[in-house]
């Protein structure tokens, strides 16, 4: 049976989308380690470029997102994953050549400008699928970005370990050029290009959704799920290393805890992402804030490895309703006129998320422990969960009335 457009482009997507999850993450293992080779640092100020190095690319996404977005909208969606995935195989392999701290951290701000292939991948398939599927196809496509973002870390460390730091960047390159080629030839989009003059404004942009209060509520939540996921990022490898205690191999056990959470959302996003079709995403998306609650605090008071290693597990399974359910409720909410727009603005969010997460994370442990972040980062899942609870409490009438 011939499959439809929209079915093609998502697998092709949600390849380029696990790509773009390991562009952004693969540094992370070794980031640190790589700066040190690029100048005589002490550790503080090796731990001070590395904190400006990893968030300038979020800084300046949530700068340029919207520009993008409204740039899609007007000339299409194909156009801007093309752009990103060139322009991120290009930027991420020069890494690899740099010779001092200085030109990392400019390309990683280009890297940054460059941005956009996930929330562009998402605005394309969101315009082009059944939209009592969305939920299930969104929650499939997000398990790309998502597992490519966990899995990132452990592919770095991998790859960094037997062929040195600079290759892994020229591989990472490679990669996603073939992710613009696949694209290129394989992605298909039947759009009309908007006159300039015909653009909406960001005013007007509101102006088209007929519940601005949801959409702008989703927002905030990705917002708020990327502070909470990234609270753990600065602390995870010390925490592991904490609890390994002697072990020679901190780094490679740091990595495989970093990255199991992949496997759980990449087995349950396409099954919550059904269920919300089914249930509502709403119900999905609150269900997992409190299920990441009832997770996170146990990591405080673990002894083991392995026991924080299967929390993170279950942990993965939160995720996987979380960003899906958020994205799925945008689907049924947004007038494909400004897909493109509405996709960007929730990336702009999502990218302050990634800034916010690690500093907050990195203050909690410095005053209170490592144990004090799992404590404290479930008060902020509980006034998301509150957050979402407010804007979504008549979605059901919204839907009905459409």
């Amino acid at each position: 049976m011939k499959r439809e457009v929209w079915q093609v482009n998502l697998k092709i997507l949600w390849f380029g989308c696990f790509l773009a999850g390991v562009g952004f993450s693969l540094v992370m293992p070794f980031m640190a380690l790589y700066i040190d080779t690029l100048g005589d640092f002490t550790s503080k100020e090796v731990s001070m470029w590395s904190g400006i190095t990893f968030s300038s690319t979020f800084f300046v996404t949530a700068i340029v997102a919207p520009f993008w977005g409204k740039l899609a909208d007007r000339k299409g969606r194909k156009l801007m994953l093309l752009r990103t995935a060139l322009g991120m195989a290009i930027v991420i392999a020069l890494m690899g050549t740099v010779q001092n701290v200085y030109q990392l951290i400019g390309l990683r701000l280009l890297q940054g400008f460059f941005s956009g292939f996930i929330s562009n991948a998402t605005a394309l398939i969101a315009t082009q699928v059944p939209r009592e599927k969305s939920g299930a196809t969104l929650g499939t496509l997000t398990t790309g970005s998502v597992t490519g973002t966990l899995m990132g870390p452990l592919a770095g460390g991998t790859i960094a370990e037997f062929f040195g730091f600079r290759i892994t960047f020229f591989i990472t390159g490679f990669l996603l050029f073939l992710v613009f080629l696949l694209c290129l030839f394989f992605v298909k989009e039947n759009f009309e290009p908007v006159l300039k003059e015909d653009e909406l404004s960001g005013k007007a942009v509101l102006a088209e959704l007929k519940f601005p209060r949801v959409i702008i509520g989703m927002f905030v939540t990705t917002m708020m799920i990327q502070v909470a996921a990234n609270s753990i990022s600065p602390i995870l490898s010390l925490y592991v290393k904490q609890l390994a205690g002697e072990s020679s191999n901190v780094a490679f056990i740091s990595g495989i805890v970093a990255s199991v959470p992949g496997i759980a959302t990449l087995l349950a996003a396409p099954r919550l992402g059904a269920l919300g079709d089914r249930i509502g995403s709403e119900r999905v998306l609150k269900a997992g804030l409190l299920f990441s609650v009832i997770i996170l605090i146990p990591m405080a008071f673990v002894t083991q490895v392995w026991q924080l290693a299967v929390l993170r597990f279950l942990l993965g399974v939160s995720d996987a309703a979380l960003i899906p359910a958020v994205q799925a409720i945008l689907t049924k909410n947004t007038p494909h006129a400004v897909a493109g727009r509405i996709f960007s603005y929730n990336q702009s969010f999502q990218a302050m998320g990634n800034v916010m997460g690690p500093l907050l994370g990195s203050v909690i442990s410095a005053s209170l422990g490592f144990s004090g972040v799992f404590l404290i980062t479930p008060l902020f899942i509980i006034s998301n969960f509150f957050l979402v609870q407010r804007n979504t409490k008549n979605i059901k009438k919204i839907q009905s009335n459409k």
